[in-house]
């Protein structure tokens, strides 16, 4: 595939998970080097990304990247200012744009696991025919069927109508899964943001859109890939 045709990649890997210790390098479901094994060999796989810039403190995880054979990894030692569980993504947005600084973006995480190289693909090809359509940004969501409340109510149907609707007529909800952004850098120069101003929202799958946060997520993901329920 011509080289204009490639995204390049922002994978943010940080040291320390709060929630799930070594959550990004800890054996997973018979992969000894965990979230961090399954997600660079997708990237890898993936026909449309080109340059994979992984960002990290964590040596562990820069002592395994050195270990594979290609040159499209690009590793890179994040300085500790930008490894706290206190640093904003604003912050790191304006460090993947010193990072790439040309071409199109896209921004995805270790933590999105049943994100394959097929999913990448097609991702990355549904945003460059989003640009031809008046979009200058993708994001991926989980698409919501269901009943939405707040403190005060419904968000999404009027029970003064019909207090229980069939969910299939609600409207269509979607829930940022993180599982991938892609913008031009010029969207991260001008904006300061992942996304533009008129982001396409690519709904995918619960199971394919899955991110792993909470230590039950984990046991419920690797339950799942063990049991040939997702496939990674």
């Amino acid at each position: 595939m011509s080289e204009n045709l490639l995204v390049n990649c922002f994978l943010p890997c940080r040291k320390g998970s709060e929630r799930v210790p070594r959550k990004n390098i800890k054996p997973f479901a018979g992969f000894e080097n965990g979230l961090i094994e399954i997600k660079l060999r997708q990237l890898i796989r993936s026909e449309r990304v080109g340059r994979i810039y992984l960002s990290t403190n964590d040596d562990e995880i820069l002592d395994y990247a050195a270990t594979l054979d290609t040159d499209r990894i690009v590793p890179r030692k994040r300085c500790e200012e930008l490894s706290s569980s206190q640093t904003s993504t604003d912050e790191l947005v304006a460090h993947a744009l010193d990072l790439i600084g040309e071409g199109d973006i896209m921004w995805t995480h270790v933590t999105s696991p049943f994100v394959t190289s097929v999913s990448y693909d097609a991702i990355v090809a549904r945003y460059q025919a989003a640009l031809a359509e008046g979009y200058d940004s993708l994001m991926t969501t989980s698409v919501i069927h269901g009943f939405i409340w707040d403190e005060h109510g419904p968000l999404n149907y009027d029970r003064s109508v019909e207090k229980w609707p069939r969910t299939q007529t609600l409207p269509t909800l979607h829930e940022i899964n993180s599982a991938a952004f892609i913008a031009p850098a010029h969207v991260y120069r001008t904006q300061d943001d992942r996304i533009g101003l008129k982001p396409y929202k690519y709904g995918m799958e619960k199971i394919e859109g899955m991110d792993i946060d909470w230590p039950h997520d984990f046991q419920i993901a690797e339950s799942m890939v063990l049991q040939g329920i997702a496939a990674v």
